[in-house]
């Protein structure tokens, strides 16, 4: 990606951001992953890894296996995405709202993929990727804040249905972003985060 691995992008994102610990939740192959980013030094980040074992744990599973080396409240994003958004700026709405997720929304309007959520004055009151409500003109744009406990006490194996249940109880802060994501999930995806990342000065991407 751009010569160099998707992961190292992020990393670098994240760092710029203020990240100073990241727990990789990894799969498939995933020792690969862990042998070339190490310890995190190099990016100067302390870097740990979770790994799901042999059977996919779900989104929600996965995390939640992370949980020993995750803290009181963290931040998830998928290891697809490239977020351009105001990470401290995501963790101080999250605190100050008592609620305990955030999902960073994007207004979409069905531009990206078929929009799934509805955000009014400081929430997200309905969530769901399977059947969007028809009032939805806002798409989950990827990156959410949890309290341990939401994680703890939800069955849930998919992020997806954790939100979806904690919108439903008004559980679930929200915070929109303008920036539009790239991500590197299909064929085309790829294509334009490549172009976005070839272009992009270093310190355009922070």
């Amino acid at each position: 990606m751009a010569g160099r691995p998707f992961v190292e992008h992020q990393l670098e994102l994240l760092r710029a951001h203020g990240a100073h610990r990241i727990v990789l939740s990894v799969g498939y192959l995933g020792e690969l992953i862990e042998e070339h980013v190490g310890d995190g030094s190099r990016f100067g980040l302390d870097i740990r890894f979770s790994h799901d074992g042999p059977e996919p744990a779900g989104t929600a599973g996965a995390v939640r296996s992370a949980l020993p080396l995750l803290g009181d409240e963290f931040m998830v994003l998928y290891g697809d995405t490239y977020l351009r958004l105001d990470y401290q700026d995501v963790a101080r709405v999250f605190r100050r709202s008592g609620l305990p997720a955030l999902m960073t929304v994007l207004r979409n309007r069905g531009e990206w993929a078929p929009s799934n959520a509805v955000y009014e004055r400081d929430k997200v009151i309905a969530f769901d990727k399977e059947r969007p409500p028809k009032e939805a003109e806002w798409i989950d744009y990827g990156l959410s804040v949890f309290e341990r406990s939401a994680l703890e006490q939800d069955p849930a194996n998919d992020l997806a249905d954790l939100a979806h249940e904690l919108a439903r109880q008004g559980r679930l802060a929200g915070y929109p972003v303008d920036e539009r994501f790239y991500e590197i999930g299909t064929p085309e995806a790829l294509a334009e985060t490549e172009a976005f990342l070839s272009r992009a000065a270093p310190h355009a991407r922070s």
